[in-house]
């Protein structure tokens, strides 16, 4: 059994800043992911794409925000139960928590923090009949890293922002991109369809519109896809692939959670945001793009926004007794749990005679 005083659920952005917060209030954290790295999204989609709207970051990838939450929450020495999916929950008649994973791992806390982002997330497939052969063979439904595609032949199919922003970035590496969409209208931002529009003209990316891929061909692993056209219902074969990849975005789950007594409202956790984004059921909170409440904004921001007023609403409820008395991390420093100290340098000022 694994006891611990805030049990998180979800080791994204939001969940690992929690950490920190908690950490400042001398809360002890332990975090369950079904993935098998912390990071979330940000680690298992797109590491390495740039994102913009981080406070005092102008850009920073996606990877590289996760590494620098690492070792921000170092010092709290957080617990982490990867690889394993929160599945079951128990309250106690102390009013405690047990958590459950898929692998039969128990977790007690006296507050539970759901901060899955958008639950457990499945890629949008394609109806291709045989596109599970190829999967890991040929076939991948987001890409991790870009290296992989150093010098190979790529096919992307797909009209939003990540296929727009893959065919960009691999035009760079791989040694040939296509690029397919079944409408000549893209969903995308438009500076990154007037990329795409410049790279075709060069040559750099085989821009194919009003079409689909229906069929991929190949003995072991992918070596050909196959892609109709709308207009005339022909066929034409794009030989010598290496890599199909189609981004068609993720259909989010809240997976087991749904079945935890919390109210659900379009498959997020309604919270009270008016307080401290509690649910329905005291003790347990709902942070980040996993909840919903008016006027919800799913923004990594906002994520650590509310982790920080949630983590206070936690004490309380942890130590109902005491009071604290906040104090901002510029006069207290960060005591790790460690034995470090991170504080300000302090000047003495020497009166002058």
């Amino acid at each position: 059994m694994i006891k611990t005083d805030m049990l998180i659920i979800g080791a994204g952005p939001t969940g690992l800043f929690a950490v920190f917060e908690a950490g400042l209030l001398k809360l002890k954290c332990h975090l369950i992911d079904a993935l098998p790295q912390p990071g979330g999204q940000c680690s298992e989609i797109y590491p390495k794409k740039p994102i913009y709207d981080i406070p005092a970051f102008p850009e920073v990838l996606a990877g590289d925000l996760v590494d620098n939450l690492m070792e921000q929450i170092r010092p709290f020495e957080p617990g982490f139960t990867l690889g394993e999916r929160a599945e079951t929950i128990e309250k106690l008649d102390d009013g405690s928590f047990i958590v459950t994973t898929s692998e039969g791992t128990q977790h007690q806390a006296p507050v539970v923090v759901i901060a899955g982002g958008l639950g457990s997330f499945e890629p949008r497939k394609p109806p291709i009949p045989n596109i599970a052969k190829y999967e890991n063979n040929g076939v991948a439904y987001m890409i991790k890293e870009p290296e992989d595609y150093r010098d190979k032949r790529v096919v992307i199919a797909g009209g939003g922002d990540s296929a727009l922003d893959w065919a960009i970035y691999l035009s760079e590496v791989a040694s040939e991109v296509s690029l397919v969409h079944r409408r000549n209208e893209f969903r995308g931002a438009l500076d990154s369809v007037e990329k795409v529009s410049e790279l075709s003209k060069i040559g750099k990316i085989n821009l194919i519109t009003e079409a689909e891929v229906v069929g991929l061909q190949g003995e072991e692993s992918l070596d050909s896809v196959v892609i109709r056209h709308k207009g005339d219902a022909s066929e034409e074969e794009i030989k010598e692939t290496d890599y199909f990849i189609p981004l068609f975005g993720l259909s989010p789950k809240l997976g087991p959670i749904a079945n935890w007594g919390l109210e659900i409202e379009k498959n997020a956790i309604k919270v009270d945001n008016s307080y401290d984004y509690q649910t329905n059921i005291p003790g347990i909170y709902a942070i980040g793009d996993v909840n919903t409440y008016p006027g919800k904004l799913k923004l990594i921001l906002c994520g650590f926004h509310e982790a920080a007023i949630m983590c206070q609403s936690a004490y309380q409820k942890i130590f109902p007794d005491k009071k604290y008395v906040m104090k901002y991390t510029t006069v207290s420093g960060v005591n790790g749990f460690d034995g470090s100290k991170k504080e300000a340098k302090r000047e003495v000022v020497k009166s002058i005679n």
